[in-house]
């Protein structure tokens, strides 16, 4: 069952007596809870016919009390318990999800792991309860998600916005829904996102940035490369060596796998490398600029100063100064 299909029928007052939801990606439970806890419920219903319990703090027989309560003054009421991963016995609570009551809505945010599909609650689970499995996004399904949460917002995105925020904020999907609301407020009646708003309302440089990089390395454009680098050094925050050495490695990476694919269009080289068609032109770039033997030697380039980066042969060398030879290195 999806989040979708769920939020759907709570909306069309359709429960079932026990929703448990679990698994790595917060995002879609923080949003069934917060509707759970908020909207299933008039507020005037709610004073008498909510509970919520936090796992570290909630005694199993506390919770399973409140469930087998009847609602006042309602049809039903609503039991919330958040973090049931931090709850001691939390397998006692087998008892009542094998004879749930159907005036209850009983929602159990179980997050960053699964209950042990192997015991007797998780078998109950699987037959008596709404169970709700998450799984973090790929980050290469991440800007498409962030595209489309916009679309859902009634705004659009250009693609050098899109993947600069993608990349700035990596695989959180709450952090990435609240900058984009912060975002939206900033719009001024706009419905279009741009890379300057990118950079004035999230705090990414649109001309220093790693995909600036990656396009100056593409390119052999020595100057840029430095110049890029020497903001990173400026502005540490902005381009960790950390973050920047396996970036630039995965795009000389992706540019390598070309040599074996018999398609040379974008269109073709997007799907055969899996990269987003937005870059191929890069890649195809770093192809004709370096040759086979070029981005090979790259690559053990890459490697070698990655070991530098952490201290093996170069102790005390400045991250800057590493990443400037680099450059001249790989330019030639």
């Amino acid at each position: 069952m999806s989040v979708e299909k769920i939020l759907g029928d709570w909306k069309k007052s359709t429960f079932k007596p026990v929703y448990w939801l679990e698994g790595e990606e917060e995002f879609y439970i923080d949003q069934l809870v917060n509707y759970a806890e908020h909207h299933i419920l008039s507020e005037a219903e709610a004073g008498f016919n909510l509970t919520v319990f936090y796992g570290k703090d909630a005694d199993w027989t506390a919770v399973i009390n409140a469930c087998r309560r009847y609602p006042m003054f309602a049809e039903r009421q609503v039991v919330v318990l958040k973090e049931a991963q931090q709850m001691r016995d939390i397998e006692k609570l087998e008892a009542y999800v094998d004879k749930p009551l159907a005036s209850t809505v009983f929602v159990v945010a179980y997050k960053e792991k699964k209950v042990d599909g192997r015991s007797k609650l998780a078998k109950l689970l699987k037959e008596k309860a709404v169970l709700y499995t998450t799984k973090k996004l790929y980050d290469n399904q991440l800007p498409e998600w962030t595209a489309e949460l916009i679309r859902q917002k009634g705004y659009e995105i250009t693609q050098k916005a899109l993947l600069l925020l993608v990349d700035h904020i990596g695989n959180d999907l709450s952090r990435i829904n609240n900058e984009i609301g912060k975002l939206l407020v900033n719009l001024a009646g706009r419905k279009g996102i741009t890379e300057d708003d990118i950079e004035r309302y999230v705090g990414v440089s649109k001309e220093y940035n790693v995909f600036e990089l990656q396009d100056a390395f593409a390119k052999k454009d020595k100057a840029k490369a430095i110049r890029i680098i020497q903001y990173f050094e400026g502005n540490p925050k902005a381009g960790p060596i950390q973050l920047i050495l396996p970036s630039i490695y995965n795009f000389f990476s992706k540019a390598y796998m070309i040599f074996g694919q018999p398609a040379r269009d974008e269109k073709g080289v997007a799907a055969a490398i899996g990269v987003n068609p937005f870059f191929v032109k890069d890649y195809l770039a770093a192809v004709r600029n370096y040759n086979y033997e070029g981005i090979e030697s790259g690559l053990l380039l890459l490697h070698a100063y990655n070991l530098k980066s952490v201290g093996v042969g170069s102790a005390g060398v400045e991250d800057a100064s590493l990443l400037k030879e680099l450059v001249v290195k790989i330019m030639g």
